[in-house]
């Protein structure tokens, strides 16, 4: 698996971006099942830009703390059937990786985030990585319900690696 990890600001961690990138994005993809190796690609930056990637992707015109954008137009969430009738489409034709789809977090909003939420900086950053890798599989919070299934699935990711809150 590839995962590309890009930070564009001057912020550093105590931990690995991407070796938390990696063993999060790992995990959803176990846990989804996804058949193939994959492909995703992280950019992190600041709230300025992710404010104007938001504008620009979503026409809203605010920060905001993670942006997540699939390249599969799933039939539903975790179904990874859809990507075999159209290879030349999702799949890196060099590699041969399916290609899941980027994500940009503020690294802004991991700071004011883990000390409003209370808890590190590194479980912060988790829980986006876990977030988006959840939307690269299909799956959204639009309704109540799906809020609830996308949540559990998240809480049951960080658990298993020792992500959980403090």
């Amino acid at each position: 698996m590839t995962f590309y990890a890009e930070n564009e600001t001057a912020r550093s961690f105590s931990f690995s971006i991407e070796e938390v990138f990696k063993k999060v994005a790992e995990a959803v993809l176990a846990e989804e099942k996804c058949p193939y190796e994959a492909c995703v690609n992280m950019l992190l930056t600041d709230n300025e830009e992710i404010r104007a990637y938001n504008k620009d992707y979503r026409q809203i015109d605010r920060e905001t703390d993670v942006l997540s954008f699939p390249a599969i137009a799933y039939d539903a969430a975790g179904d990874f059937s859809v990507v075999e009738a159209r290879e030349e489409e999702y799949f890196d034709l060099d590699s041969g990786e399916l290609i899941l789809g980027d994500i940009i977090i503020s690294v802004d909003k991991v700071e004011e985030q883990a000390k409003r939420y209370g808890h590190s900086e590194l479980r912060e950053f988790a829980f986006l990585v876990a977030h988006s890798m959840f939307h690269l599989c299909g799956y959204d919070h639009m309704t109540d319900a799906d809020a609830a299934i996308m949540e559990k699935k998240q809480e049951m990711i960080l658990a298993q690696l020792g992500y959980e809150r403090e």
